[in-house]
């Protein structure tokens, strides 16, 4: 698995389905897990240390601790993706960048799902160079 995608909440599901499709369209292969970061801590940390995935994209809301969990506990790429749950997403924006130094979290914006999926593409096409052709095909699709 290159993708591992952590939500915080199960009403987080059609944000990434998002994110699942367009793994899908690169045909990364990806799997998916709610767990809390609040509520599940012990089910993050094990997922995560247990994962053999190359990137992963946490997507949470609120408090949006999540992203800042998983990239504690692992060196390799985290993708936040703020949920719009309260404060029009704000309060989830600024708790995922705002991280401290030495535990960096890439964070999309609010609600924007695809763009992780795309980044975590842009990541993984440094080691699969057959993703940076698909990238640009669509890139193309999109002008």
């Amino acid at each position: 698995m290159k993708v591992l995608i952590l939500s915080g909440s199960k009403s987080d599901e059609e944000l990434v389905k998002k994110i699942t499709q367009m793994l899908d369209y690169f045909g990364i292969e990806h799997y998916y897990e709610v767990a809390s970061a609040h509520r599940n801590p012990d089910k993050v940390d094990e997922l995560v240390k247990n994962s053999d995935a190359e990137v992963f994209i946490a997507v949470a809301g609120l408090s949006a601790a999540l992203p800042g969990v998983v990239a504690s506990k692992t060196n390799k790429p985290v993708i936040g993706v703020p949920v719009n749950a309260k404060l029009n997403g704000l309060d989830a924006l600024l708790s995922i960048v705002q991280m401290p130094s030495g535990v960096p979290v890439a964070t999309v914006g609010i609600d924007n799902g695809k763009n992780a999926a795309i980044l975590a593409v842009q990541i993984l096409s440094l080691k699969y160079p057959e993703l940076e052709q698909k990238l640009a095909a669509l890139r193309n699709e999109w002008k």
